[in-house]
C-alpha cells in the first residue's frame, strides 16, 4: 500500500509517497480502507518538527483523522464489523490507503455523508465541541473564535451559536475568512494580524470585552486576549499554530482582573470513553440537524500531500483540506 512519510523534519517537500506493507490490527485495533484523510494544522508542525506535542521517531507519517470502511478488526474488538463505514483520528501513519485506528475512537458516519465531511466528526468536531464546553459558556455570553476559518475553527463558530453564544467575534487573517465566518453564523469579524486588533474586539463591545476566548493561536495573540476577557471571562487554549513550540506563558498578573485561563487537550479525555462517545454522538447531532455545517475547502489525491501542506501554510483555506487515496 501506499503512505506519505518524511525522513527529516522540512519543508512539504519532504513529504513522500513510499510503499508499505498492510498494517496488521493488534488487540483493541481495526484497519480502514481510506475514503478521505483531513489534514491537521498539527500534522504541518509535526513535519516541520515544531510541534509541542508528540514527536514520532524518523521516518515518520502525520497523524490527521481518516473517513472509511472497517477492513479487518483486531483481537477482542467487539461491535464493530468488517463493512461499518466511519471516521477516526489516527495519531501516526494516517496519510495512507490504510491505517489502523483504535476501535473506541470511531465514529460511525451517517448514510449518504461525503467521506471528505465525515473527516470532520473525529477530531475537529470533537475537540471543537469540548473547546467550547471546557470554556462553560452561558447563554447570550460574547465569544472570540481565532483562527474561525480553519478545519476546526469554523465549526467552533457554529457551535458556540448553537449552543446559546450571543455576540461571536471571528478572528482570521484575511478578508475573505473573515467574509467565510460570518456567513456561518460570526456577528462580527477581525483581522488579527492587523495592529490595533484588540482595540477593534473592544468597540465592537462597546469597551467591555468578552466572556470567553477560543484560542488555537498562541504566541502573542494569547496575552492580548487574555487582556479582552471580562471579570470572571475564561479563555481555552487549545493550539499554537502561531507559536509551534514556544507556548505562551500566562502571569498572575495578567489574571488579576478575575480571569480564567485553561489548556484543553483531547489526551485529557482518552480514558473516559463515556464522555468521547456522547461528544461524538452531539458533534454528528449537530452535523445532522443543520445547525453546524462542516465546510471542505479543497481535495487533492494523497499522492500530492506536499501540495496539501503548502495550501495550508499559506493560510489562505477556508474550512478543511482534504487527501483522497
Amino acid at each position: 500500500m501506499r503512505i506519505v512519510r518524511y525522513h527529516e523534519h522540512g519543508d512539504p517537500e519532504v513529504l513522500r509517497v513510499d510503499e508499505a506493507p498492510l498494517p496488521e490490527p493488534g488487540p483493541g485495533l481495526v484497519r480502514l480502507r481510506s475514503e478521505a484523510i483531513g489534514v491537521n494544522f498539527a500534522g504541518l508542525q509535526e513535519r516541520a518538527g515544531i510541534f509541542y506535542g508528540r514527536q514520532a521517531p524518523l521516518p515518520a507519517c502525520p497523524g490527521g483523522d481518516v473517513a472509511g470502511v472497517v477492513d479487518a478488526v483486531g483481537p477482542g474488538v467487539t461491535g464493530v464489523e468488517p463493512g461499518a463505514r466511519v471516521a477516526s483520528i489516527i495519531f501516526h501513519d494516517s496519510y495512507a490507503d490504510y491505517v489502523l485506528a483504535r476501535a473506541h475512537d470511531l465514529v460511525p458516519v451517517p448514510e449518504g455523508m461525503d467521506a471528505a465531511e465525515a473527516t470532520m466528526l473525529s477530531s475537529p468536531g470533537q475537540v471543537g465541541l469540548e473547546v467550547v464546553k471546557a470554556a462553560r459558556l452561558a447563554a447570550g455570553e460574547s465569544v472570540l473564535v481565532h483562527a474561525a476559518a480553519g478545519a476546526i475553527g469554523h465549526l467552533v463558530v457554529q457551535m458556540a451559536k448553537a449552543l446559546g453564544a450571543g455576540q461571536v467575534v471571528a478572528a482570521a487573517n484575511s478578508p475573505e475568512k473573515l467574509d467565510f465566518a460570518r456567513s456561518l453564523g460570526a456577528d462580527a469579524g477581525v483581522d488579527y494580524s492587523a495592529p490595533g486588533w484588540a482595540d477593534e474586539v473592544r468597540a465592537l463591545t462597546g469597551g467591555a470585552g468578552v466572556d470567553v476566548v477560543l484560542d488555537s493561536v498562541g504566541a502573542d495573540v494569547t496575552g492580548l486576549s487574555i487582556a479582552l476577557l471580562k471579570p470572571y471571562g475564561r479563555l481555552v487554549f487549545y493550539g499554537s499554530a502561531g507559536g509551534g513550540r514556544r507556548l505562551p506563558a500566562v502571569s498572575m498578573a495578567e489574571l488579576a482582573g478575575i480571569r480564567y485561563v485553561t489548556h484543553f487537550n483531547m489526551a485529557a479525555l482518552d480514558g473516559d470513553l463515556a464522555a468521547i462517545e456522547e461528544t461524538a454522538r452531539t458533534v454528528s447531532e449537530m452535523v445532522l440537524s443543520g445547525r453546524v455545517r462542516p465546510v471542505v475547502h479543497a481535495q487533492l489525491p494523497l499522492t500530492e500531500a506536499a501540495k496539501a501542506h503548502r495550501l495550508m501554510e499559506e493560510r489562505t483555506q477556508l474550512g478543511r483540506v482534504v487527501l483522497v487515496p
